[in-house]
This record gives C-alpha cells, structure tokens and sequence, in this order.
C-alpha cells in the first residue's frame, strides 16, 4: 500500500509539472482509451478499431515530432560544440601567442638586465680607478705641503668646503713665486692657516672675510693656536644684499673692504655656492678698484658651472684680466693687470 502511495505521489508531481501541451495531448489520450474501451463495452468494434488506428496514428505523429526534436537538439548540440571548438582553439592561440610573448619580453629584459649590470660594473671600476687616483694625489700633495712648513699646533683638515690638499698645494707655490705683500681672502678656514705659513716668511698679510661670526671665531682660534695673529687677521662681514651689473647678490658687507688697496693676491672662496647662484661673481665688481696694477685672483671650486662662468664673464669685462693654465686642484688662477704690463710668474 504504501508503494502505491509513493507512486501516486511520483505521478502527482510528475502530472504536475507538465506543460499546456503535454496535458492536453495526454488528455486526448487518455479520451481515446477511453473511447476504444466504451465502443468496445458496447459492442462497437468498428468505432474501437476506428479510434485504435486514431491513437496508433496519434502515437506515430508524437515519435515523428519527438525524432525530429532529438535531431535538432543533436544539430544545436553539434553547432555548440564546432563554436567551443573555435573558441577553445582561439583561446589557445592567443594564450599561446601572449606566453611567446612574454618570453621574448623577459628574454629582451634580461638582455637589458644584464647590459646594464654589465655597464654599471664597468663604470663602477672605472669610478674606483679615479677616485684611487684622486687619493694619491692628495696624499702625495699632503706630504708636500708638510714639507714645506713645520707647523706649531695641529693643522685644520683640509677637502670638502676646505681647500684640498692640491689647491693648497697650487696656491701656496703661487704665494712663493710671486710674494705678494697684501692677500684678501673671501671665506676663512683651513686655507688662512696655511696661507699664514706662508706669508710669514717674508712679511705678507693676509684679510680672511667670513659672513658666519662663528667660523670666525674658530679660525682666529686656530691662528692664536700657530701663532698667525699678527701674520692673519679675520674680519667678520655679514652678507648683504650687493647689485652688480643690475642683478642683486647676497654679497660680504663692502665696508669691511674700505681700508684696503693695493691688493697682490685675491683668493675667492666664498660666499657659499648656498646662498644663491652666481654667488662669487660680484667679487671683482668690488675688488678691482682695490687691486694692485698687477695681481693675482685665484677662485676655488673653478669645476663647478656658475665659477666657470664667473671666470668667463669676468675675462670678458675687466680690461687686463686673463685665465692662466693652472697647474693642479680644481681652482682658476687669472692674472690682473691695469696698465696691460704682464704679471711676474
């Protein structure tokens, strides 16, 4: 009993989900058996042939409909498979073409890679030979530079905002060949020390001029420290706004400048490439009045683009100034001469 039950229910669901046309065609059907078997109960067996051949026909129509529904589901299963196809190969070519791609990318890359590697060891090794280099030569200046002097205290260091050791070296054999009795230095340090050395054996002077009290300070410290008081004198000169050939500087104040002529050596190395471009340019603007008819300028830092162009601009508008071949170090020594006689060397 309860089978049945379950299979009631089973048809139940089954009658229930089917569609408009199914339930109608099934209702045919079922009218037709239930003619067959009416005409048959009554005697009518030409009415149940009649209706037997209608439902054989019926069935036939429904096999033909549904052979002919298979087919075309085949078909449309058959079209989606050719067009998964295609896609599939399509997807294919192209994840094939974008791995190829990316290999030669990455081989391209690696090229690249290696190239680079390749370049920045080779400068890498060419950057260590120069700076080896470099070093020897300042050592080799620094024992000269030694042996020149025998100093009473410790010597300041010498390189970064310091002179090195080859500029020292340069400058001091200036100092030694041409003697001169009045040297003005823009920006004090290491270089008034040793310029003091220098000076002292044969009665030169030398004016530091430095825009920072402090560094002032230390550097007539050091002086007492050698004993350069009275060879060296520091003078502090705050920056002040300066015009020069119409544009306006950051500039030492000029009036500590206003007691002296007659200068044989001007060293510029000051004020700071940080206080403004073209920062050391208005030195002979303020100084050539104060020179000697014949002198020397030494500029330090003469690499870098806004001295090179000073050392250019000044050649071109002070009558009587030439650049001379400097020796060693990175400075630009010009000769000055007002009355056009060249300067002893």
């Amino acid at each position: 009993m309860s089978s049945l039950v379950r299979f009631g229910g089973r048809l139940a669901v089954r009658l229930r989900s089917l569609t408009r046309p199914q339930a109608v065609v099934l209702m045919a059907i079922l009218a037709l058996c239930l003619g067959v078997w009416a005409a048959a109960a009554t005697g009518h067996q030409g009415l149940a042939v009649s209706l037997v051949a209608v439902l054989l026909l019926g069935v036939l129509l429904g096999i033909l409909h549904l052979s002919r529904w298979i087919g075309g589901v085949y078909r449309a299963n058959q079209t989606a498979n050719r067009e998964m196809r295609t896609v599939v190969e399509q997807l294919q070519r192209r994840v094939v073409a974008t791995v190829e791609k990316e290999r030669l990318s990455a081989g391209d890359r690696h090229q690249d890679l290696t190239r680079t590697i390749t370049r920045g060891l080779r400068q890498s090794g060419h950057g260590t030979d120069l700076l080896l280099r470099a070093q020897s030569r300042e050592i080799e200046a620094m024992f000269q530079l030694f042996q020149q002097f025998t100093p009473r205290a410790p010597m300041p260091s010498s390189g970064d905002f310091a002179l090195n050791p080859t500029d020292l070296l340069d400058l001091l054999h200036l100092v030694r060949l041409r003697e001169p009795r009045l040297v003005v230095e823009l920006g004090s340090g290491t270089s008034s020390v040793w310029l003091g050395y220098a000076l002292e054996q044969y009665g030169g002077k030398l004016i530091s001029l430095d825009h920072d009290a402090d560094y002032a300070r230390k550097t007539r410290a050091m002086l007492a420290a050698h004993g350069l008081n009275a060879v060296v004198e520091v003078r502090e000169a705050p920056l002040r706004e300066l015009t020069a050939t119409g544009k306006t500087y950051q500039w030492y104040d000029t009036q500590a400048l206003d007691d002296l002529t007659g200068v044989d050596l001007l060293l510029v190395d000051g004020p700071p490439a940080a206080t403004g471009p073209d920062a050391r340019y208005p030195a002979l603007s303020v100084l050539e009045k104060r020179l000697a008819s014949t002198a020397t300028v030494v500029l330090d830092d003469a690499n870098r683009q806004d001295e090179r162009d000073a050392v250019l601009r000044w050649t071109q508008e002070v009558p009587g100034l030439t650049e001379e071949q400097r020796l060693l170090g990175r400075h630009a020594v010009l000769s000055y001469s007002r009355t056009g006689a060249p300067v002893s060397v």
